[in-house]
């Protein structure tokens, strides 16, 4: 369990300087109120600024996308697989016929079927789908995590987007996503990265689905009441002041602001209540699915609305390879992946719809690749495909009933309108306020751009 990297904010980041934030061009509206939005103005792009908030539905392993977005009911057996298309709500959109619930909403969606790149591993694909940006070292599944990652879009948007005090600007859960078969093990992009610890999401583990689950970093150890905390935190203040030398250097600010932020969570009523499931009912827990991913979603829509900025949900350690369906593709799908994934997905457009949020609220749904448009014989799996894949958005600033490009007739490559992982990072951060031109500067006081893609014009509004 990783207890903070900094990622509640309660005032400008400690390494967010003036400079910093006039090169970003915010430096008017955070001090207007309004962090990350510029003022609007009749010359301001579709969609520009129109989310507060996020979630990223990380679909870990790589979906198939003939399987489940895009599929070709013509083509050859050995090509459209087991799975037949079914009608949804908007005539000429069908998806798989076992996305029942997806297949009521797609009024709320727009669905890209011309996602693109050319690396075949987990591990730095993910890192350029995380962050937007290409994985500091080379293509492969053997680059564990580093500083000189790009940060994590959670990370990133924290430096932009402040939450009330005492919640995180930033959560991922249920884990930091790993591939035990990779020799770097953990997929890097998942932190801060090169802006430094002080801006690592809050990774929240476990399966909230267990009627036992707390949140392990918001719980005081044995013996430790909420008295003798704030005495530990005044011992701590005191050792503090007599460390000048410590306190002003920059390692010495950014280990004072992390403890004041675990300090302020550990003893904040708000975040307790934000993570308490049992606040909701019965009959919602069950709308989202009992089991880890549809009570991380529904966690989730709790954090957002509560003024969470950010809320990445990976798909959890199933111990049978997530989505990366190598063999045994289309029993998994049907019986393992779609289902839940399904019924989170739906019941999430539904909440937020009807609780007013979706029009301030961007939705993300992908994988890091597709799967390979030929079977494997034997097997009945699929391959990796990184030359073509399907992701999902909705909400903030999206197109509602839509389909943004297209792939040819076996799904191999794009057809029309290819979208980098890049390009579906840079929309994010079109929604959420952060202009194009915007630098920030890393530990070493470099300054860094923040897009490596464009947005996707076609998706917005």
């Amino acid at each position: 369990m990783q207890l903070f990297g900094g990622s509640a904010q309660f005032s400008a980041h400690p390494s967010t300087t003036r400079r910093t934030l006039l090169r970003a061009g915010l430096l008017p509206g955070l001090l207007a109120g309004s962090p990350g939005h510029l003022a609007a103005s009749q010359t301001r792009p579709p969609g520009f600024g129109s989310a507060k908030r996020c979630v990223l539905l990380f679909m870990w392993g790589g979906p198939s996308h003939l399987d489940t977005l895009d599929l070709k009911p013509t083509a050859s057996a050995e090509v459209r697989g087991e799975f037949g298309p079914v009608s949804t709500a908007v005539p000429g959109l069908d998806v798989c016929e076992h996305f029942r619930g997806l297949s009521t909403r797609t009024d709320l969606v727009t669905v890209i079927r011309s996602m693109s790149h050319d690396d075949s591993a987990h591990l730095s694909s993910a890192h350029t789908t995380l962050t937007g940006h290409l994985p500091p070292v080379n293509k492969s599944d053997a680059e564990p995590p580093s500083r000189r990652d790009s940060p994590h879009l959670g990370a990133l948007l924290s430096q932009f987007h402040f939450p009330p005090v005492g919640l995180p600007s930033s959560v991922t859960m249920p884990w930091k996503t790993l591939h035990p078969a990779a020799p770097g093990g953990t997929a890097p992009g998942q932190t801060g990265g090169w802006l430094g610890t002080q801006a690592d999401p809050l990774v929240v583990t476990g399966d909230p689905s267990h009627p036992d689950w707390r949140v392990p970093s918001l719980q005081l150890s044995d013996g430790l009441n909420l008295r003798r905390l704030q005495n530990r935190q005044s011992l701590l203040q005191s050792i503090a002041s007599q460390q000048a030398s410590l306190n002003n250097s920059p390692a010495g600010l950014r280990l004072s602001g992390q403890q004041q932020q675990a300090f302020q969570m550990l003893g904040s009523g708000l975040v307790r209540r934000a993570f308490d499931l049992a606040e909701e009912s019965e009959a919602d827990r069950e709308r989202y699915g009992r089991h880890i991913h549809g009570q991380c979603v529904l966690l989730a829509r709790r954090l957002l609305e509560r003024g969470v900025p950010f809320v990445s949900v990976n798909w959890h350690n199933d111990g049978r390879n997530f989505w990366d369906t190598h063999g045994n593709n289309f029993d998994r799908l049907k019986q393992d992946l779609i289902p839940p994934a399904d019924l989170a997905l739906t019941a999430l457009l539904n909440d937020l719809q009807e609780r007013g949020l979706l029009d301030d609220t961007l939705v993300v749904w992908t994988g890091e690749f597709g799967r390979r448009p030929r079977i494997t014989a034997g097997n009945a799996g699929r391959e990796h495909h990184p030359f073509c894949y399907s992701s999902l958005l909705a909400g903030a600033g999206i197109r509602r009933g839509a389909v943004y490009g297209s792939s040819d007739e076996i799904g191999y490559f794009p057809a029309a309108d290819a979208v980098s992982p890049g390009d579906l990072a840079a929309t994010i951060l079109h929604c959420m306020g952060v202009p194009d031109t915007s630098t920030l500067d890393d530990v070493g006081g470099r300054p860094r751009p923040l897009y490596a893609g464009r947005p996707i014009m076609g998706v917005l509004s």
